[in-house]
């Protein structure tokens, strides 16, 4: 195929399984074998005239003009693997995702949604097995494929119908939630109207609203009773219309560990966002309620809460950022890293920021790692602990 055709295209996502762990276990011979996982990798997809769009590490992202060839590749490459001869006690297991969309073209490569849905469809998958979403399959002909079910995947708003390649057991997917196990909200405003309607825009996107309150007293009561997975709690709330929403927010943290907390706000308030982070961002959001109109960024954000992440409103981002200091480490960075910077206290994953800012996510990790030398950070993979360090510096 011609180098980055505007599509449809097959994208082919392939990495290798516990590559950390060979890591460690090999010590200076992984570079050996990582080299030769590379090879096979490469040659399995251009004997489908397959073109390699972006490789790091143990990960190689592939494009194909038609989804026979992607799935031939993929096949391919789990032979070369599995017949391969590793040293021992190394146990080599690709993971392999299939998606066919229509993606935006850039000067270096493939962005946007479809990119996205292509890696998550992927990461979701074990050692040995070949995932693929439904538009691949129903393109395909004469291929027994599994229907594994209808999953919510990390950082996409809308659930995925997936299939596997073949009948051999797996494991469960990967940070993957069936579509079914809907998250339990409890919801505390005392504006019954906009409750109301954030129920609704809840149960529209496959929440399930076990509970609502008007008061800071009963809210906890229906946290305690029902232990949801995201507690959505006004800020201001009866009698005194100050702070009683943050503080049952604090007291459910406390209480609750279980339960995330997103906290709304009709005003920009940072010294309460900054009060609510004091201990950890983990299971923490707080965005305007001016934000609730945007129902795939709200859905969103409440699931990142629910997961363990965080959700931060850009408006009080950029406040808490743009703070001057007398020495003021931000000024070392670029607009770009502050961009990236902003967006990353947000909440929102190196994907999540490729895609807002239509570069790679490539691009995005070399920003990020820039960043975190900068402000002296210890960089992270868990994205969470990545914003905790970031929060933290910025409430020094």
């Amino acid at each position: 195929m011609s180098a980055f055709p505007p599509g449809p295209v097959t994208f082919l996502y392939a990495d290798v399984e516990g590559s950390t762990r060979l890591a460690h276990t090999l010590g200076a011979g992984w570079g050996d074998v990582l080299a030769r996982i590379r090879t096979l990798v490469r040659d399995a997809i251009a004997a489908e005239g397959g073109a390699v769009v972006d490789a790091r590490g143990d990960e190689v992202f592939a494009a194909f003009d038609a989804p026979e060839p992607a799935l031939r590749a993929a096949e391919d490459l789990q032979r070369r693997v599995a017949d391969e001869s590793w040293p021992e006690p190394t146990r080599v297991r690709i993971r392999v995702g299939l998606h066919t969309g229509l993606p935006m073209v850039a000067e270096d490569g493939y962005v946007g949604v479809e990119v996205h849905r292509a890696s998550r469809i992927a990461s979701a998958g074990h050692g040995g097995q070949v995932v693929l979403s439904e538009p691949t399959v129903n393109l395909l002909s004469d291929v027994t494929v599994r229907e594994l079910g209808t999953f919510r995947l990390r950082d996409l708003p809308q659930p995925e119908r997936l299939f596997q390649l073949g009948d051999a057991e797996h494991p469960p997917l990967r940070d993957a939630v069936t579509a079914e196990a809907r998250m339990k909200i409890v919801i505390a405003d005392d504006s019954v109207l906009l409750r109301e309607g954030i129920v609704r825009l809840l149960e529209e996107s496959g929440f399930e609203v076990a509970a609502q309150s008007g008061t800071r007293e009963d809210v906890l009561r229906h946290v305690s009773m029902h232990k949801p997975d995201v507690a959505i709690v006004d800020i201001r709330m009866p009698p005194t219309h100050t702070d009683e929403g943050l503080r049952a927010a604090k007291e459910i943290r406390e209480r609750f560990p279980d339960t995330g907390v997103l906290v709304l706000s009709q005003y920009v308030e940072p010294a309460y966002a900054m009060e609510l982070l004091s201990e950890s961002a983990e299971g923490v959001g707080y965005l305007l309620k001016d934000r609730v109109s945007d129902v795939d960024e709200f859905a969103a954000a409440v699931r990142r809460v629910g997961e363990g992440g965080s959700a931060l409103d850009p408006t009080v981002v950029s406040q808490l950022v743009g703070r001057r200091r007398r020495e003021d480490p931000l000024e070392d960075l670029s607009p770009r890293e502050r961009e990236v910077l902003e967006l990353m206290a947000e909440g929102r994953s190196n994907q999540a920021i490729s895609e807002r800012m239509f570069i790679t996510p490539r691009a995005v990790e070399k920003h990020v790692t820039s960043i975190f030398q900068k402000l002296r950070l210890p960089a992270s993979s868990e994205d969470h602990r990545r914003v905790l360090a970031v929060l933290t510096y910025l409430r020094g």
